[in-house]
């Protein structure tokens, strides 16, 4: 990047930082530490909503998936606003009038304090998880940047986000959201003009998509009903509807952006909005993804997008092996380029044999491209067995860095940072109201001060940063980043609002029955993601339907085991 990019990234980054601190100041309680004292309007409340689930993996890993595989994970999204409308209806006003902290607080209500501990429990787990792969994303930019080692930028990053969460809580969270997400539409507006702008004279939108929807990427919606196909309609609809639905109703790093709301219908119509806006701003998202995609048919891409890895095989022992790669690599482009304008004249004259023959050529091209590449992959792993072989979450990046003007860089780079930093303070804030709230306050200190649980936060803030920073040194293993997350969620979402939902509509149904219910289908579904029974949106209907149908067979169980030794008793 140039001193202009540098400048940018700085300033933005540090405005960041130094409204969310002086927006929070004057927190005196756990209060207003954690719930920032419930002052938040509706469109904060979407904003925050929003930016905490949009991290930098969004914006990093979704053009990368477009590009490799098509427009097909915007189907992942389908069954998100219906969740935020049956949310509106029922989690959120009982959440406020309750007046709780965290969501947990109502399972022991309702059940007892083991069901609640065991439910916090999977949340920790799987949101300190997440949390070190949300870390890791943005670790990657300053990674390909400055040409040093990931682990470096891992931790600079990791530190950064930590400082200011500890600092301000919830409310620093909230505001620098609020910011974030302005900066953000208009970044990604921005982004897509220019992507478009620079396909060649001849090439506009349109013409765009036509290539890419022939090259197999512009595939929206499936409508084929397959446990093992990851995005469907069906997938989308029902599984998503139950995933999002466990999302923003029982993770403590929604439920506590919504809870800030200032009223009920504050929260309401935050979560409405977020519903609205998520699908569209997806959908733009991967769109871009595409739109890299035609723009690499006509300029050479990359033999691989991770410049750190790429470098550091061209200067090993295996940098002849490596050059001959990259000309057979610029060969095979040279080629496709060939059949792509084939193609753009095909399409402009309706000839389906010349797009059928074109497509049956790209797609050979493509077979050897592949080829290309895992020869060069096979070389890294040979160079060095810990190389990260997986470039996908690098495609945009190198694409911005590569052909941005000067200054856009900068601020599309903090676009990424910042929405990082937001979706990280956000777990990470909620990670420490769950473990003060539902562990600490409740089984260490239950008559403390607020003084000292306003320390409390603070302390298990930085706890779960540290260990989010631990888990963030390993995610470089999972592949695609943004997949990774939702793969993880599904694990523990699915039981979770099983838990939930048996607590809000399944009245017979007791605390010993639930928790027993909910370990069962914890271990199914974990033995079904194992042996990779179905695709992983399906575990969460599995998860949630598993809690309700073993609770209601173990009180059924229970009650019938009451009714037999009731009646054996002898009368006196």
């Amino acid at each position: 990047m140039s001193t202009t990019d540098w400048v940018v990234l700085f300033c933005t980054l540090l405005l960041i930082v130094v409204y969310g601190v002086y927006k929070s100041k004057g927190i005196r309680d756990i209060d207003g530490y954690l719930l920032g004292n419930k002052s938040l309007s509706w469109y904060h409340v979407g904003l925050s909503v929003m930016a905490t689930q949009a991290s930098a993996i969004t914006f990093l890993s979704a053009p990368g998936l477009a590009y490799t595989s098509g427009m097909s994970f915007v189907q992942f999204y389908f069954g998100l606003p219906l969740a935020m409308i049956v949310l509106s209806i029922s989690f959120v006003p009982i959440f406020h009038r309750l007046r709780v902290f965290t969501a947990y607080e109502f399972l022991e209500k309702r059940f007892d304090v083991r069901t609640r501990a065991f439910t916090a429990l999977l949340f920790l787990i799987q949101r300190g998880l997440s949390t070190g792969i949300t870390i890791y994303a943005p670790a990657i930019i300053l990674s390909s940047i400055l040409q040093i080692d990931v682990v470096y930028t891992t931790l600079f990053m990791g530190t950064l986000v930590v400082l200011y969460t500890v600092y301000g809580g919830t409310k620093a969270v909230s505001y620098t959201q609020l910011l974030q997400m302005a900066i953000i539409f208009g970044g990604l507006l921005t982004a897509g003009i220019l992507v478009v702008y620079m396909l060649p004279d001849d090439i506009g939108l349109v013409k765009a998509l036509h290539i890419a929807g022939k090259s197999g990427k512009a595939n929206a919606i499936d409508l084929s009903f397959d446990w093992n196909n990851q995005y469907t309609l069906w997938s989308g609809l029902i599984g998503g509807f139950f995933l999002q639905l466990s999302y923003f109703g029982t993770d403590q790093s929604q439920v506590g952006r919504y809870l800030t709301g200032s009223s009920v219908s504050d929260s309401r119509i935050g979560l409405l909005m977020n519903g609205l806006l998520k699908v569209p701003m997806q959908f733009a998202i991967l769109l871009i993804g595409i739109l890299v995609f035609a723009f690499y048919q006509y300029n050479s891409p990359p033999i691989f997008f991770n410049k750190y890895e790429l470098h550091k095989i061209e200067d090993s022992k295996y940098a002849d092996q490596v050059k001959q790669l990259e000309i057979e690599h610029q060969a095979i482009f040279e080629e496709k380029r060939q059949q792509i304008h084939r193609l753009t004249q095909a399409l402009d004259t309706d000839n389906d044999a010349a797009i059928a023959d074109i497509r049956n050529q790209l797609h050979h091209a493509d077979e050897r491209a592949k080829q290309v590449r895992q020869d060069l992959v096979n070389l890294m792993q040979q160079n060095d067995a810990l190389a990260d072989t997986n470039d996908n979450n690098y495609i945009f990046l190198s694409f911005v860095t590569e052909n941005f003007p000067k200054g856009l860089i900068g601020l599309l780079v903090a676009i990424v940072f910042m929405a990082s930093m937001g979706a990280t303070s956000s777990a990470i804030n909620s990670l420490a109201s769950t473990t003060v709230i539902d562990i600490y306050k409740r089984f260490v200190s239950k008559t403390g001060s607020e003084r000292g649980y306003l320390s409390a936060s603070r302390a298990f803030t930085l706890m779960w940063g540290i260990f989010c920073i631990i888990i963030a040194l390993y995610a470089s293993k999972l592949g695609n980043l943004l997949e990774a997350v939702n793969i993880l969620g599904s694990l523990f979402y699915g039981t979770i609002l099983g838990i939930f939902v048996v607590a809000f509509y399944v009245k017979r149904a007791g605390g010993k029955a639930v928790l027993w219910a909910a370990i069962l289908t914890e271990i199914m579904v974990v033995a079904l993601w194992w042996f990779d029974s179905m695709a992983f949106l399906w575990l969460n209907l599995v998860g949630c339907a598993g809690v309700v149908l073993f609770s209601l067979l173990l009180q059924g169980t229970r009650s019938n085991q009451q009714t037999v030794t009731s009646t054996l008793q002898p009368k006196l």
